[in-house]
């Protein structure tokens, strides 16, 4: 059996664990995993003070909201960067004591060699599972819009062809269009935004979120989500 096939179909007939940003690509790949395996939760990184996550900025609140409304458990560690694959390894080593046997992530792009993912997971036991690996980017987008989930663009890199105004936007056909002829990739694997999902077939319900000022930082420009409403603890 090749690598590929073993990446893209890791989540088959296993319970898993998810590497969860909240945004499009991990909320996709947790969407196809679950038709195939059983989902055990979620792991979120924070920066280090735990107000945002590590990847899309997101305040913890919003992140428990999207957990709770598609029914699953999220464990999240703070970490700075010297510190976070030891939180990472500490969060995968209580996954699999929780039946974990694979860690889903949402990559599309990751060399077959020096994958950072598949070095974490041996370390822990783990098998991986990346069921969006080398997918058309196109493709991938075109079937995140079919399957009705609804995201929100909340962070553009100002210096990859992304303007301040569409902070904000609900990626949708028509808009994919719209980027690709900016030039600009159509998942953004390039850096030039992310985004966060505020619905969807695997959402029990809507994320109700309002959306903050924008603030800018150098060549990154946000658009902060906060919840209209608070949300139980129970995650």
């Amino acid at each position: 059996m090749t690598v590929a096939t073993d990446w893209k179909n890791g989540a088959l007939g296993h319970k898993f664990i998810t590497s969860f940003s909240g945004g499009k690509d991990s909320v996709l790949a947790l969407y196809k995993a679950m038709k195939v395996g059983e989902a055990v939760g979620l792991i979120v990184m924070l920066e280090e003070e735990g107000q945002r996550s590590r990847s899309h900025g997101m305040p913890p609140e919003l992140i428990r909201a999207q957990a709770e409304s598609i029914g699953l458990p999220v464990y999240t560690a703070a970490a700075s960067w010297t510190d976070y694959e030891e939180e990472f390894m500490r969060l995968l080593g209580n996954a699999k004591n929780q039946g974990a046997e694979v860690l889903v992530t949402g990559d599309l792009d990751m060399p077959v060699h020096g994958c950072w993912h598949d070095k974490v997971t041996r370390n822990a036991g783990l098998k991986l599972g990346m069921p969006l690996w080398e997918m058309d980017h196109h493709k991938v987008i075109e079937e995140f819009i079919n399957l009705g989930f609804i995201t929100i663009l909340v962070t553009v890199n100002l210096s990859l062809g992304m303007r301040e105004e569409d902070l904000g936007r609900t990626i949708t056909h028509e808009y994919v269009k719209e980027l690709e002829s900016r030039g600009i990739d159509p998942c953004g694997e390039g850096g030039e935004f992310h985004t966060t999902v505020i619905d969807g077939p695997i959402f029990k319900h809507l994320i109700p979120v309002r959306k903050c000022e924008i603030i800018k930082n150098g060549e990154y420009a946000f658009m902060p989500l906060e919840l209209d409403h608070p949300v139980s603890n129970q995650y």
